[in-house]
């Protein structure tokens, strides 16, 4: 009898140390869930605070970031600030050789070619025709220079063919279309001095000038639209001329010069009026102050010409070749210092600037006999 009280009581010893460790277990199981429900909700309590102090800052984060789409490189002024933020960073140069050239182009002039168009295809450009590229600081501000009348059809194309070039040279520029006023005899090189004093007027920063034709298109954007050391030759094989240069001193066409060397030579001749000569006095102009004209590589020099009927307004210049052989005579009296003009309106396109402007009337010429 007292041994099966013994076991009976043992089984029920066993029963309750069980029970103690089940209810031991359960109480332990429960204390860890309680703690990490605790612990999840001071977490999101206390994560609350830094974020509303961080919010400030990733504000203040993208206001910094907007100057760069207006920066004074590209020529238009930045928004005010309310508030004094941190400096925009500092781009780093461009690249000596652009990266995303594409060298030898396919250039026709037999699409359409709607101005809308034209602006669809070139999203970055400004109001004036400005550009800037938004990841690097380029070497040179540079003004582009078109003569020009009633030629808004080669315009057109124009645009449509150089902005994507100058932009994928990663230039920051401007182009200014120089429209002369009425229809007498047509001034190239008058012109072209207008331009660059107007450019200069506009934005002081400019340091080098290219002078375009409105009819003719690089084939290759490897042709860079800068300035050097020397005055430069762009256009050094035109197809009109079996690409290749007609003469030895021929400057006509597109051409580059630096401020500093524009200002040297004096700017261009005001006299020529009609076709032809004045590129000639550039020429000689070049020569006589002891620069020397650069040309690039024949194989990324070309030029394809829109072909077009020649104004009966510019006409041969009948002196010129009187004038060419004088150069040295008239080249301190004629040329940026003594250019007389009245700009009639000045009218800032999607992708150019329009300068209207009046450059007088040229002398009688004596007849041809």
């Amino acid at each position: 009898m007292s041994r099966l009280l013994g076991g009976t009581l043992e089984r029920v010893c066993k029963a309750v140390l069980l029970l103690c460790l089940l209810h031991f277990l359960v109480a332990v199981i429960l204390y860890f869930d309680v703690y990490a429900q605790h612990l999840a909700f001071f977490s999101r309590f206390s994560a609350r605070g830094p974020a509303r102090a961080l919010h400030p800052a990733a504000s203040s984060s993208t206001n910094f970031s907007r100057p760069n789409t207006t920066a004074p490189s590209s020529g238009l002024p930045e928004s005010p600030s309310a508030r004094p933020g941190p400096t925009a960073p500092v781009l780093p140069p461009c690249p000596e050789s652009p990266p995303g050239l594409v060298g030898r182009l396919l250039i026709e002039f037999t699409s359409p070619m709607p101005l809308e168009r034209v602006q669809r295809e070139n999203p970055g450009v400004l109001l004036g025709g400005r550009y800037a590229p938004p990841d690097c600081t380029p070497a040179q501000t540079v003004a582009v220079i078109i003569p020009f009348r009633h030629r808004e059809h080669h315009l057109r194309y124009w645009l449509h063919y150089l902005h994507p070039i100058l932009r994928r040279q990663r230039l920051r520029y401007g182009v200014y279309v120089i429209n002369q006023h009425g229809e007498d005899t047509f001034n190239r090189a008058k012109l072209l001095n207008v331009g660059f004093l107007e450019a200069l007027k506009e934005d002081a920063t400019y340091d080098c000038f290219i002078f375009s034709d409105v009819d003719l298109v690089p084939m290759d954007d490897r042709n860079l639209y800068r300035c050097g050391d020397q005055p430069r030759h762009f256009a050094i094989a035109m197809d009109k001329f079996g690409f290749r240069l007609p003469y030895a001193g021929y400057f006509g066409g597109v051409s580059g010069l630096s401020k500093a060397q524009f200002l040297r030579i004096n700017g261009f001749p005001n006299e020529y009026w009609g076709w032809g000569g004045e590129d000639d006095d550039i020429f000689n102009r070049i020569s006589l102050t002891g620069m020397k004209i650069s040309r690039p590589d024949i194989r990324i020099g070309r030029y394809r010409m829109i072909k077009h009927d020649r104004d009966k307004h510019n006409e041969p210049n009948p002196q010129r070749f009187t004038k060419i052989q004088n150069t040295k005579l008239t080249m301190k009296r004629d040329g940026i210092g003594s250019v007389r003009y009245q700009v009639l309106e000045v009218s800032r396109q999607p992708l150019f600037t329009n300068i209207t402007v009046d450059i007088g009337r040229p002398p009688s010429w004596p007849p041809r006999g």
